[in-house]
């Protein structure tokens, strides 16, 4: 029995680039990420299909590579895992490995932005090998039903699917609801899939002053915070669609992380740390027992946080044992709006207070904004703009709202209204898109024609 975990090509189309006269001022392919992003979304690439240059935007695809060694400690199929997202296969080049594989589980990730092309995956798989069992997972799965009635699919997978996968190799089929890893066995759990062909493809340009090639690591699953938008804390490491459960956090040991770490950097020589977690610095306790593994790592490190779940001194102790960077997301430069629609529970102004301080500490800060939520207004985007000139952040990020389905922000479309988004409303001034790269050219178009 062999099961193939693979996250298939997204190519959209080939891209040439001119000025307001005509000159041409270069060309390249557009391409998206999809599992391992918790926003799939299309970017103009270097790379071109079957022609891979490294430093494009590669996240590894988590869910997928640790459900990949999941099911090879827990079953006795042959397990073969293939990303060609980064790998940057052709669509031919994908199939022919998926042909001459013929594996009889084929598993991969969907969500909303990606589903048009991953029905004609879905597709392909079943026209050139019909007796293979597709298993489909990621926040498309809050289809359920439908998803089984409209396409050739043996099993859709809710949530996180370190164990269902094995359950349906074990028989089961038909829509599988959650069934999360504890934290126990989060901890004795396998490390993710990594080898060879994939592990120093992966690619992120934030915080400045990253070492390449870097690693990219979880000490962590699970989101508390419900931002509007989020997708993973509320449909993969929890089932909370509309922001009024509880969600919760958990946390890798010590011990894991640094075995981890340790035969991570030596079998493949990264030269720094990068902690994709939706949220790193969650649990004063947590930040300190990693700050002691680094040090005993030695290489310098990044992360994903919050400005507001860590002490000032903790980022001390984080700089101290080798953070370089941070990633901080603020999401709108209008309390009104973080409070109000996004519920972000972020006071603004401590957050700057962060910035500085982390300026003082010698770190880099790296911010992410979103533009184009329900309710939101010209003039309060117009205020995230002054609000981003206004902190000294060495890069930062804008992309427009995508809507995912799974996360409130989709909910919101269904329900009409959310009371925990009191003033998020879906008027005739939103524009609903689910690939945020799209949505901000939209934008962006929309704010300099009223100046």
């Amino acid at each position: 029995m062999k099961v193939l975990f693979t996250n298939p090509p997204w190519w959209s189309h080939h891209q040439v680039y001119r000025d307001e006269n005509g000159k041409v001022l270069g060309e390249g392919c557009v391409g998206g990420v999809r599992a391992g992003s918790r926003w799939p979304m299309l970017n103009d690439l270097q790379s071109e299909p079957d022609h891979f240059v490294y430093g494009d935007y590669l996240p590894y695809p988590f869910f997928m590579g640790y459900a990949a060694t999941w099911t090879q400690a827990n079953s006795n199929a042959d397990v073969v895992f293939r990303d060609s997202v980064a790998l940057k296969d052709s669509y031919q080049t994908w199939l022919n490995f998926l042909v001459g594989e013929n594996p009889d589980y084929v598993v991969f990730e969907s969500a909303t932005p990606t589903w048009d092309t991953d029905q004609k995956v879905i597709g392909a798989i079943h026209q050139h090998l019909p007796h293979a069992k597709i298993i489909l997972t990621g926040p498309i799965a809050v289809r359920g039903e439908a998803l089984l009635e409209a396409n050739p699919i043996h099993a859709v997978v809710r949530g996180e699917y370190d164990k269902q996968i094995v359950k349906v190799l074990e028989g089961a089929e038909g829509v599988l609801e959650y069934d999360l890893l504890t934290k126990e066995e989060m901890n004795a759990a396998p490390t993710p899939w990594y080898d060879a062909l994939h592990a120093l493809r992966y690619f992120d340009d934030n915080p400045k002053g990253t070492l390449y090639p870097h690693a990219h690591v979880w000490s962590s699953r699970g989101c508390p915070y419900k931002c509007i938008f989020c997708v993973w804390p509320a449909v993969m490491t929890g089932n909370d669609p509309d922001g009024t459960g509880t969600r919760k956090v958990r946390h890798y040991s010590a011990d894991y992380m640094e075995g981890f770490l340790t035969e991570l950097v030596g079998r493949y020589g990264f030269r720094s740390i990068y902690f994709d977690d939706d949220t790193f610095n969650l649990g004063n306790a947590h930040v300190l027992r990693m700050c002691e593994v680094m040090e005993r790592i030695g290489l310098p490190w990044t992360a994903m946080c919050r400005a507001d779940t860590s002490k000032m001194e903790t980022w001390e102790v984080m700089r101290d044992s080798g953070c370089i960077g941070v990633k901080i997301g603020f999401e709108s430069g209008s309390q009104y709006v973080v409070d109000k629609i996004v519920g972000k529970q972020l006071d603004l102004k401590y957050a700057t207070e962060v910035v500085y301080k982390l300026k003082e500490l010698g770190m880099t800060v790296h911010g992410t904004f979103t533009f184009g939520l329900p309710g939101e207004t010209e003039a309060q985007m117009r205020e995230t703009q002054t609000f981003i000139e206004s902190i000294p952040l060495d890069t930062y990020q804008v992309s427009g709202t995508a809507e995912i389905e799974g996360s409130p922000l989709s909910t919101l479309r269904n329900e009409g209204e959310l009371e925990k988004y009191e003033g998020a409303q879906m008027d005739e001034n939103y524009d609903q898109c689910a690939d945020g790269s799209v949505k901000m050219e939209r934008v962006t178009k929309k704010l300099a024609k009223t100046g």
